[in-house]
């Protein structure tokens, strides 16, 4: 069937993370009846969310393209990410669509990635539609959530027009939506009433059928069966396999190229078609080398579309091979070549990363601390074996001074815990912007920060709180840089040798502080085994056994009891290492390390 523009419909999923985006764009899939009855899909949750990592943590880290066909309308659905560290799948894919549905939690109501997502959909003239979700929450407060976005979409609105969208309510957990909220939530509804909303409110693609073909690459996708497939948006004409087509790259040259199959996304599938047509998303495959922001046009009249603006990263980390003497025990690929070649293929589709050669290691650089731990997790499962830094934010210059990157973070914490709170923010020099009550007991705090006092805060203050607080934040500008924050963290407890971990020396060790390691572990010299009790580091042997005599003594010769070894999470030790210290990783352990095993060398550094 020839698809007409006219009855294409494309649109991006925006919202703050966890608001129910992935959840909704389910319930769109199965009740377009993109799948059949007995496919596993129609009995899965969080269908979009392909990645282990995105299923195992819980949130969309790569921008998806799916598609629905609802009667006699196509409509292309963009799942976007809801965390601000992956704004960059954001900034890419949004030039795909005509309109969005911005979904914002009826209890959480407008958050700092919300104001984000709308501001770059409203800036690229996308025509909002907005989705007040999980409406059947205790907390639920509709009224007020309106308030809020109507004031939102004052702050953020191009223009008067942007200033009337529809408002739809919804629990897409059970895949229900309504024009106006309902008076009983229980009762049997469906999802019909968002594709009214989207085949009537979204505006079909603007295209030029008659002119040459042209389209802008916004993603990549890559199988063993056909290689790399180039996704974009038609901007112009149209394209069919065989068709000889040039690619504009970035750098103002050129290459030729010939497509060798034209696909459309249906449902987590596609489907090849005879022919692409202007207004719709396709994948291209053949063109070998592509990257995203580069043009595929017409071979007879090739001109580049203008490349999309991607924001400049905030944090960086020096990654860099095994120096340890643990060096290639647990990994597959531990060479500076192999992780470079790993990086440069990550450039290709991660758009908010940027990597520079240091040395015999890399400066990667990213948008946030979560940016940078999805990207080492993925490596260290692929088998790589590196040893990162401490991150460290991005400068640049500034009218001749050196500016730093500053955040605003919003905190939602119990009453009986702001004391702590703002205690902690106080040691990291933040400003306190404003502050407020709301009625069940939450205070929110309003913060602005330098990105580099934000390390390693999230873990403390749940700890302190209990586990009770949230926190957002979202990057705000650049200020001049600041003074050093004084060390926030006491002294390490340091392998004195290479061996294995003894439980009786351990017993020693947990008199000093907290211990990160089990007895009958392998540990280097220069290893960080345990926090100090005090501000300065101490090296402890760990690996002594008990002396053994011919004399017994009632007092000693008990079974030792140690408290259970404190155990990190990759985000938790990039938090926890100083500058004088790297993170060991390997596909199977996490390993915390002065960057000078050595200890006289040590010392004498610290003299100087």
């Amino acid at each position: 069937m020839k698809q007409d523009p006219s009855k294409i419909r494309n649109i991006a999923i925006i919202a703050h993370v966890d608001h129910g985006k992935t959840t909704l764009v389910d319930g769109l899939l199965k009740q377009s009846h993109t799948f059949r009855d007995n496919q596993a899909e129609m009995s899965q949750d969080l269908i979009m969310d392909s990645g282990d990592q995105e299923r195992e943590r819980g949130i969309t880290i790569t921008a998806k393209v799916t598609a629905v066909q609802h009667n006699d309308y196509r409509i292309n659905i963009i799942d976007t990410p809801g965390h601000a560290d992956f704004s960059g799948e954001v900034e890419r894919t949004v030039n795909m669509a005509d309109g969005c549905l911005l979904i914002v939690d009826a209890q959480e109501g407008p958050m700092p990635q919300t104001k984000f997502v709308l501001g770059i959909a409203l800036a690229n003239e996308l025509k909002p539609i907005v989705i007040i979700n999980k409406i059947d929450k205790n907390g639920a407060r509709i009224a007020e959530v309106e308030d809020e976005l109507a004031d939102l979409f004052l702050e953020l609105a191009v223009h008067e027009e942007q200033l009337h969208y529809p408002v739809y309510y919804a629990v897409g957990r059970t895949g229900k939506a309504w024009a106006k909220p309902p008076e009983d939530i229980e009762a049997p509804g469906d999802l019909e009433v968002i594709f009214d909303a989207i085949r009537d409110q979204i505006p079909a693609p603007q295209v030029e059928s008659g002119k040459p073909f042209q389209m802008l690459i916004s993603a990549l996708a890559y199988d063993n069966f056909k290689g790399k497939y180039a996704i974009g948006r038609i901007n112009c004409g149209s394209v069919k396999p065989g068709d000889q087509v040039t690619l504009c790259k970035i750098d103002g040259t050129q290459a030729k190229a010939k497509v060798d199959s034209v696909l459309i996304s249906h449902g987590t599938g596609k489907a090849e078609v005879p022919a692409g047509i202007a207004g719709d998303i396709v994948q291209l495959t053949g063109i070998g080398n592509a990257k995203i922001g580069e043009t595929v046009a017409d071979d007879t009249e090739p001109e580049a579309l203008p490349v999309m603006e991607v924001e400049a990263p905030t944090l960086k980390i020096y990654l860099g091979p095994n120096t340890s003497p643990f060096k290639g025990l647990e990994g597959e690929f531990n060479t500076s070549r192999q992780i470079g070649d790993r990086l440069k293929k990550e450039l290709e589709t991660n758009v908010g990363l940027r990597v520079v050669d240091d040395g015999i290691g890399f400066n990667v650089s990213g948008r946030g601390e979560l940016h940078l731990s999805v990207l080492i997790e993925e490596l260290r499962r692929e088998g790589y074996e590196f040893e990162v830094g401490r991150p460290q934010v991005v400068t640049h210059e500034e009218d001749g001074k050196t500016v730093e990157p500053v955040e605003e973070v919003i905190i939602e914490v119990p009453a009986e815990h702001v004391g702590s709170v703002q205690q902690e923010l106080g040691a990291r020099r933040a400003t306190l912007k404003e502050q407020f009550a709301s009625p069940k007991g939450v205070t929110k705090l309003i913060y602005e920060m330098p990105t580099r006092a934000l390390l390693g805060l999230r873990s403390i203050l749940i700890t302190n709180t209990k586990g009770t607080v949230i926190m957002n934040s979202l990057m705000v500008g650049y200020s001049p840089l600041g003074a050093p924050l004084n060390k926030l963290r006491n002294g390490a407890l340091i392998a004195w040798e290479t061996g294995t971990t003894m439980a009786y020396s351990l017993e020693t060790a947990e008199a000093r502080g907290t211990i990160f390691v089990a007895p009958a572990e392998k540990v280097y010299a220069g290893q960080i085994i345990g926090l100090n009790r005090r501000g300065d580091d101490m090296e402890i042997n760990v690996c002594k056994a008990k002396h053994l005599t011919n004399m017994r003594s009632s007092s000693s010769d008990g079974t030792v009891q140690l408290t259970p070894p404190t155990i990190f999470s990759l985000e938790q030790c990039l938090d926890f290492i100083e500058n004088d210290e790297l993170l060991e990783v390997t596909p199977k352990s996490l390993r915390l390390r002065k960057r000078e095993l050595d200890p006289n060398r040590r010392k004498r550094q610290n003299q100087r």
